[in-house]
């Protein structure tokens, strides 16, 4: 039987789970594919610390250059993350005609034209279905499943940590640090939790699968990115008594000839398919042309859901490889229609928006006045009673506007003696 070999770069969470998915079914995978996977090397800083693992300690090193010049390895796994020295690795190792497998969404959505690229011109793949959705198969199902369609949008909820947080909100009535503090307990949020409650990590998933979608490569720059932690649990329990829930979306859409990509907070009707979608799951709906409205759902995290998705790839390679087969890395076909990346200000939407105003007459019709001269319709407005201070909320959906014209009314209404806390305004998708 015809043998790959592998060295893994990076043998934390996913790669010790990766190794230990490749050992424990060795022989199941090779009855099913023809081929022995074998793992070669394995690189990492820390070779002493305990995995869920047993190795050979002879196959670890804390050298790359071991994985990267050893001509008898045919597919080097990256998984350390972060953009340097993992670019650096990548394109070293398509030099010298290894084929790359990679979980590492922050440096593709920073640079993938240029590894794809190399890739092509080596005669080389990089596969990737662990950068978005762990080990859910949404970059196969949109490469090769959907491959026939032309797709009009994708939303996603692309980040486990903001979507526990926020159920936690929303089932328990606890607030935003409450609940980061029990998803950090729980080892579903890092100490520093940054990039995931600010929204990056969604925009770096975002990136590609608007690539993958639009044949659009657009930069961090061009996507609009709001993160959760200004969610209080107010506005939570306003949205479930409005009927909504309250969710970290990633959305990439075609308006007309423009695209919008954006990340941010999100009103979604409790009757949409991604409003049950809770805990640290994700889930992401695709309109395509002619498959219609899918939804994938599945965990967004965890060591052998990612390093399921990593064993795809390996597979995959691997029988291209026994086959003598060369797929290029993307196909991806620009849609032509599309002709500009839209900017925030241009952005149409619905909005919740919550007021914190002293209990006096007039102050809702002042409200009121200031969003009628910039063309704001209101489509629903509660004042809740007051409690223990002169301070109630106000809180209002309103029609579809620009997104511009409600930022000017807002910074002319939170300069208003009688508001007393800046305004906030959460997107509403139906």
């Amino acid at each position: 039987m015809r043998k790959v070999n592998i060295g893994i770069i990076g043998f934390g969470n996913v790669g010790s789970g990766t190794a230990k998915i490749l050992l424990s079914r060795k022989s199941f995978l090779a009855q099913k594919i023809g081929v022995e996977i074998n793992i070669k090397k394995v690189c990492d800083k820390d070779i002493t610390s305990k995995r869920n693992v047993s190795l050979d300690k002879s196959i670890l090193t804390r050298d790359a250059s071991a994985i990267l010049n050893d001509p008898q390895i045919d597919i080097v796994v990256e998984l350390m993350g972060g953009v340097h020295p993992a670019k650096e690795f990548i394109l070293e190792a398509l030099k010298k005609g290894k084929n790359v497998v990679t979980a590492n969404k922050a440096l593709l959505s920073e640079c993938a034209q240029q590894l794809f690229r190399e890739a092509n011109d080596r005669g080389r793949n990089i596969y990737f279905e662990a950068s978005v959705g762990a080990g859910i198969p949404i970059i196969k199902s949109l490469r090769e499943g959907l491959v026939a369609n032309k797709f009009n949008a994708i939303f996603g909820i692309v980040n486990g940590t903001c979507n526990y947080i926020l159920s936690q909100m929303s089932a328990t009535h606890c607030s935003f640090s409450q609940a980061l503090n029990e998803a950090k307990a729980k080892g579903f949020a890092e100490s520093n939790p940054t990039l995931d409650i600010d929204g990056l990590d969604a925009a770096h998933k975002l990136i590609l699968l608007t690539y993958l979608a639009f044949g659009k490569l657009v930069t961090l720059k061009d996507v609009f990115v709001e993160g959760i932690s200004h969610i209080s649990s107010a506005d939570v329990n306003y949205a479930q008594e409005l009927g909504y829930q309250i969710k970290l979306l990633a959305i990439a859409k075609k308006e007309s000839d423009e695209l919008e990509v954006r990340v941010h907070p999100t009103f979604l009707p409790n009757n949409h398919l991604l409003s049950s979608v809770g805990g640290v799951f994700n889930a992401i709906y695709v309109s395509s042309d002619l498959a219609g409205d899918l939804m994938f759902y599945g965990p967004g995290a965890g060591q052998l859901s990612a390093a399921s998705a990593v064993v795809s790839d390996i597979v995959d390679l691997t029988q291209d490889i026994k086959a003598g087969l060369f797929r290029p890395t993307l196909n991806s076909v620009e849609d032509t229609l599309l002709k500009r990346v839209r900017k925030i200000d241009e952005f149409e939407s619905r909005y919740y928006i919550r007021f914190s105003a002293l209990d006096k007459p007039g102050v809702l019709a002042k409200i009121s006045g200031i969003l009628a001269k910039f063309g704001i319709s209101i489509a629903s407005v509660t004042q809740k009673e007051k409690q223990k201070t002169q301070i109630v909320p106000i809180v209002m959906l309103i029609h579809e506007t620009k997104e511009k014209d409600l930022h000017q009314a807002l910074s002319i209404i939170d300069r208003l003696a009688e508001i007393k806390e800046k305004s906030v305004a959460i997107r509403v998708e139906v």
